[in-house]
């Protein structure tokens, strides 16, 4: 009796294939996921030049810094408002920033935003954010530029240099 031979794959190798493309798959998310995390820090730390910008502008105008408003924010201008993340930063008519950034992983009101802080002489403040990524090295860096703030552990500070 002659048999059939069925060509095709058997289970195991199937599952083989599987198994390797399911490991391929897990790696390349954990690196995608870290890529997205870098690109949220880059995007936090324009963010907080913009802001400086703005605060130096102000700072031009007033020769002092804004105060620290309600929840670590902007408060300027007479009368004196505090300026939510994601609002325009506009005092008399003169536009400092058409929209004060939000932190990019920002849900909802109530998340996590950036921090702002007056020094007490209205001369010097410190912008601060929480950096993904623990390991980067610009979080020392801005710490050591700006010594008189104080922050976290993980935290990207910007100050009037």
């Amino acid at each position: 009796m002659k048999r059939k031979f069925i060509k095709g794959f058997t289970l195991i190798e199937l599952l083989v294939v599987i198994s390797i493309i399911g490991v391929l798959a897990a790696l390349i998310m954990v690196n995608f996921n870290a890529a997205r995390e870098r690109t949220r820090d880059v995007s936090r730390k324009s963010d907080l030049d913009q802001i400086k910008k703005a605060l130096r502008m102000y700072y031009n105008d007033n020769n002092l810094y804004p105060e620290t408003g309600t929840g670590n924010k902007i408060r300027a201008c007479t009368p004196a408002t505090t300026f939510e993340w994601g609002s325009q930063f506009v005092c008399g008519g003169m536009i400092y920033i058409k929209i004060l950034p939000q932190d990019p992983s920002y849900k909802q009101a109530g998340d996590p935003s950036y921090n702002y802080s007056q020094a007490s002489s209205g001369q010097d403040f410190c912008l601060w954010a929480s950096l993904e990524n623990k390991s980067d090295g610009d979080i020392a860096k801005s710490k050591a530029r700006c010594s008189g703030c104080t922050v976290g552990a993980y935290d990207y500070v910007v100050c009037a240099d």
